[in-house]
């Protein structure tokens, strides 16, 4: 009788610990790191020249000089589109997240837009850059 009890505790010991739950997930990924400088923003175009043509006003419209300053792409008056001295980048954003306190800054969003903080309504949020 007591070898008939251990054994069906052993059975059910090693039953319990290998059987896997039926509704495991995986863990979820890691959240992404918060980007609030150009130092992390991808697609930053290196060796611009100040003052120099440039072609896309809209996505990853961002370089930077030989001495480290940084740029944008911006096309003044319909005229042809040239780099000009960049205001204070502030990373990656989302378009159309909030943004109080930095009117007239810049930014890039995930997809590479060029973002621009404007304030309307009383509140200031991140929008399309070259509108």
């Amino acid at each position: 009788m007591r070898y008939v009890i251990g054994m069906l505790a052993a059975l059910l010991t090693v039953s319990t610990v290998t059987a896997a739950p039926a509704a495991a997930q995986p863990p979820p990924p890691p959240a992404p790191e918060e980007c609030n400088s150009p130092e992390c923003t991808p697609g930053i175009a290196p060796h611009i020249v100040l003052g120099s043509y440039c072609s896309n006003t809209t996505y990853y419209a961002f370089g930077v000089t030989d001495w480290g300053r940084l740029v944008f792409c911006g096309s003044p008056r319909r005229y042809e589109p040239r780099w000009f001295r960049s205001p204070e980048m502030h990373g990656i954003k989302l378009e159309n997240d909030l943004c109080p306190a930095m009117e007239g800054e810049v930014a890039q969003a995930p997809d590479g837009l060029f973002l621009t903080c404007v304030a309307k309504d009383g509140r200031a949020y991140w929008e399309q850059g070259n509108l």
